[in-house]
């Protein structure tokens, strides 16, 4: 059974919004101002609440904001109950981060669906999504119900791709967040010389793409490439920044989704710019042969090129040929058949990536 709170300090309309709301199914509690209401919201963590605007003690706009600033509050929704129908105090009130607003006097029927559809979408909200092709089909899908947005898209198609292929360039118009089904995906950069730097190795299950579409130049931040044979899916751009403009929520929502493990991205980013070469070396072979990317059936051997291993650990191919050359004359690796770099020692490697 659904909790509703209502906050109205007029106790004729207080008990009569309770009995229609009780006798729909609802469980109710009621304050009589602004002050116990707050108290009451933060002792019942209601499912929703209804908010008288002109109150005593605190009035609707004091408890929103209040409400807004704790954690356990700040997410419940909320919907806004007054007599007062000029536009500057219903855009007010929204501003504030109400869901709702209905006036008095209001119909049966018009708060039962005002709070029905709050909790319908409040639903949405706390739903999990897998970051998969599937739960951002699944997400999109509920948002656009959520929103009423009937122009996303409601089904993704996949493309074929090769190794090598370039998926798209610096400096070109973004216009597709890319989904990996399965395959491996290196991002990077070109420096004015013309060599690479290897910003990103993506493989199963992640993304790639967004933080470009997310950029205010309207065009891709790095180029990205296949580095074995892949399966993608593509995410208009369109569809993309409907779901972040349209709902801060639901933007926040979708980040979460599609964000992939940025703190990776940080610490990769660290491990180059403080690292010796010999603590980056143990660190990225670690990174790839623990998120299993391009790694061998066989044998779990590694097999990437050593220009684009260069560009991993940010160093010159000849010295990241010669620190692989030390790993294996040490035992820690050793280069099989289409130089492919097999681990042979983990638990040293480790020791270098953490202390050189």
């Amino acid at each position: 059974m659904k909790k509703v709170l209502i906050i109205e300090d007029n106790e004729i309309v207080r008990e009569n919004t309770a009995d229609i709301l009780e006798l729909a199914g609802y469980s109710t509690a009621t304050a009589e101002n602004g002050k116990v209401g707050v108290k009451k919201a933060k002792e019942l963590l209601p499912d929703v609440i209804v908010c008288d605007i002109m109150m005593p003690e605190l009035d609707g706009y004091e408890v929103l904001q209040d409400l807004n600033q704790n954690t356990n509050t700040a997410r419940i929704p909320f919907i806004f109950l007054t007599a007062k129908t000029e536009k500057i105090d219903m855009r007010k009130g929204m501003n504030l981060g109400a869901d709702d607003y209905l006036t008095k006097p209001f119909s049966e029927k018009e708060l039962l669906e005002a709070i029905d559809c709050r909790l319908r979408k409040h639903d949405f909200l706390k739903e999990h999504y897998s970051s998969s092709i599937e739960g951002v089909t699944q997400f999109i899908k509920a948002a656009s119900n959520y929103l009423d947005l009937d122009h996303l898209s409601r089904d993704y198609s996949s493309q074929n791709y090769r190794k090598g292929t370039v998926l798209y360039r610096e400096g070109n118009r973004a216009n597709c967040l890319y989904f990996i089904q399965r395959g491996a995906v290196k991002t990077f950069k070109t420096t004015e010389k013309g060599k690479e730097f290897v910003t990103g190795l993506y493989s199963d299950s992640h993304f790639v793409g967004q933080l470009s579409l997310l950029s205010d130049h309207g065009s891709y931040i790095e180029s990205a490439a296949i580095l074995e044979d892949a399966e993608l899916y593509e995410i208009p751009k369109s569809d993309f920044t409907s779901l972040l403009h349209a709902n801060k929520d639901v933007a926040n929502k979708f980040v979460s989704i599609i964000s992939n493990n940025l703190v990776e991205v940080q610490e990769q980013l660290i491990n180059v710019a403080f690292g010796t070469v010999r603590q980056r070396v143990a660190k990225t072979l670690l990174d790839i042969h623990n998120k299993s990317i391009l790694l061998n059936n066989e044998n779990n051997g590694i097999s990437i090129c050593r220009e684009d291993f260069a560009g991993l650990i940010g160093t010159a191919t000849e010295t990241a040929i010669r620190m692989l050359t030390e790993f294996k004359n040490e035992g820690l690796i050793t280069i099989g058949h289409a130089r492919k770099i097999v681990i042979e020692d983990k638990e040293t490697l480790e020791d270098i990536a953490l202390f050189g």
